[in-house]
């Protein structure tokens, strides 16, 4: 018997390649995913993605999606109790553990494993500890497409958001720069790719500076007509 799971879900690259891992396995039936969503704009927390793309690509992959609300600046004692009470909800459901995207921040990892550990669950962590730099071309040469949707100025000049990840923004990249984004220089969207059913439709908006510091392209959903 498979292992009931949810996924941790930003939408972006590397939760996808860890769906992707676990799928492949055939050791875990994918129950959810679930994503942090910030109330007042409506969009995934931190990626800047408006709320009916993650809806679209939820429905593109074939999984429910389910979503823990957080207002705009919450503390960490607000996101830490909307996702007890979302874990909570899972664990009454059998579910016993989460699928994170993680790769080596260990900081973040024992955070989350603390987070679990109160409502009974565990992690399983797919990626963790591989070369970035492989996992970004595997995730290319997997056929994932996927766009930027937001980056660290202090990492990144404005002209990187809005680009493919694809080998020229690699190749373009700064040589500080983590190859997978994993420490916050940039974050994504995945919008086609091997678990996807079909391929998500949107165009480019406006490039968007917040808080001094971090840029955002926002991406507008784009319903094909039938």
């Amino acid at each position: 018997m498979r292992e009931k799971v949810v996924v941790a879900w930003s939408g972006g690259k590397d939760s996808a390649l860890a769906l992707h891992e676990i799928v492949e396995s055939e050791r875990y039936e994918v129950r959810k995913l679930l994503t942090t969503i910030t109330l007042n704009c409506n969009r995934i927390s931190i990626h800047g993605v408006r709320r009916v793309l993650l809806e679209q690509q939820a429905n593109a992959l074939g999984f429910p999606f389910g979503e823990i609300f957080v207002s705009n600046g919450s503390s960490n004692e607000e996101y830490e109790s909307a996702l007890l009470k979302a874990l909570k909800r899972q664990r009454d459901e059998s579910i016993s553990s989460v699928v994170f995207g993680d790769i080596f921040l260990e900081d973040v990892r024992k955070y989350r494993e603390q987070i679990l550990a109160k409502v009974n669950m565990k992690g399983i962590f797919p990626l963790w500890k591989r070369n970035t730099y492989v996992l970004a071309r595997r995730f290319i040469n997997l056929g994932f497409k996927a766009v930027i949707t937001s980056i660290d100025t202090k990492a990144l000049a404005e002209y990187f958001v809005g680009r493919e990840y694809d080998e020229q923004f690699l190749s373009d990249l700064p040589q500080k720069v983590d190859p997978s984004g994993e420490n916050g220089e940039f974050h994504s969207l995945v919008y086609d790719g091997p678990i996807f059913n079909e391929r998500l439709s949107f165009t480019k908006g406006k490039r968007i500076l917040r808080g001094k510091r971090f840029y955002y392209c926002d991406l507008i959903p784009v319903r094909e007509r039938k």
